[in-house]
């Protein structure tokens, strides 16, 4: 069985302590709880929905990895954009996207923000300048750089943020997307989701160097490996990041160190690890250690956090509601909603040509 380093966990069971929290008022700290609690929420009604095969296709839950992000996405302005892997629920929900909206695309109904066609893994929405949601292992990558290429073309100051797995760094668009990025000096900040595991493959038997942010050194690129389960750190570290990209000085390697607390999908028998293992990660839960700062620093308390923890649980039952609800796209999405182009008509051949 594969044995990781920890970052941040602590042996004897107790919470690691979290970062302090940067002059960041007590109403912003609250949101953050309240946004990885959502996240927690969301994601564990999720798998209860696929038991019950309600949501059908792949599943990949962000479910212990949530500090991730939160702390990178607040970082962001509204006119920066966004891109993602297919683990997109987490990345969704702290970007503002409606939970109703992500439910009823799970459920594959009109009213999902990818119109029920998307699924789990591609959800988008233009309007938060949130672009998906990809299937396939780093494609979305040389995607991002465009649109990264595209801002400094029109001459804005908007920053791309492209997250990704361990498992993408191995990969060819991983390197020539980082290539061209720095070459050109574009403003993209790389979130690698270090979670230890591609799929079911650990890190150290997939990539040849398993300190990912040291590969961004081949094209004297700025990098930097960061504690993923902390929140604040993730914030700074992404703060960081983002002035460096939007001041024109290029792009950002950030390797966020986490854990998924369940499968590689809702399928996943996770034979490649043991249960003991997932325990002792769990000890390192971010939104446990962000629950603790809260309270002991009297930012919040214990009612106030249980007082979200009601709400959170109200509107994730809402967004059942309403997925339940909502219509299935009728056949008309074949030829109206961009996934099928009528044929254009010509004027028959004529004879002995």
């Amino acid at each position: 069985m594969a044995h990781h380093d920890d970052h941040g966990h602590n042996s004897s069971g107790a919470l690691p302590a979290l970062s302090s929290n940067s002059g960041l008022d007590a109403a912003t700290l609250i949101d953050y709880y309240r946004q990885m609690t959502l996240i927690r929420r969301f994601e564990e009604k999720c798998q209860e929905m696929y038991t019950k095969a309600r949501i059908g296709g792949f599943l990949h839950l962000y479910i212990g990895e949530e500090a991730t992000a939160v702390g990178a996405i607040s970082a962001l302005r509204p006119d920066d954009h966004i891109f993602t892997h297919y683990r997109d629920h987490g990345h969704a929900i702290a970007r503002g996207l409606d939970i109703n909206a992500l439910m009823a695309e799970l459920f594959g109904k009109v009213t999902g923000c990818s119109k029920g066609l998307g699924g789990s893994m591609h959800f988008a929405d233009v309007r938060k300048n949130f672009w998906g949601g990809y299937a396939i292992v780093g494609s979305h990558l040389p995607l991002a750089v465009g649109v990264a290429l595209g801002m400094k073309m029109q001459h804005r100051d908007s920053v791309v943020m492209v997250f990704f797995g361990d498992g993408a760094t191995n990969g060819g668009e991983f390197y020539e997307s980082l290539n061209f990025a720095q070459l050109w000096k574009l403003p993209v900040i790389f979130v690698c989701e270090n979670n230890l595991y591609a799929m079911g493959t650990p890190l150290e038997v997939h990539s040849s160097v398993t300190e990912i942010y040291r590969k961004a050194c081949a094209f004297d690129m700025k990098a930097e490996r960061v504690d993923g389960n902390d929140v604040l750190v993730m914030r700074e570290a992404a703060l960081r990041a983002v002035e460096h990209a939007r001041s024109g000085k290029g792009p950002v390697l950030l390797e966020a160190m986490t854990y998924r607390f369940r499968g590689h999908s809702a399928q996943d028998t996770q034979k490649y690890r043991s249960k003991e293992d997932i325990e002792r990660y769990r000890r390192n839960d971010p939104i446990a250690r962000l629950r603790a700062l809260l309270l002991n620093e009297g930012i919040a308390t214990e009612q106030q956090l249980r007082d979200i923890d009601r709400i959170i649980d109200d509107q994730v039952e809402a967004s059942v509601r309403f997925a339940d609800e909502s219509p299935e796209p009728g056949r008309e999405w074949i030829m109206q909603a961009g996934v099928y182009a009528a044929p254009i008509a010509v004027d028959p051949p004529i004879h002995g040509e």
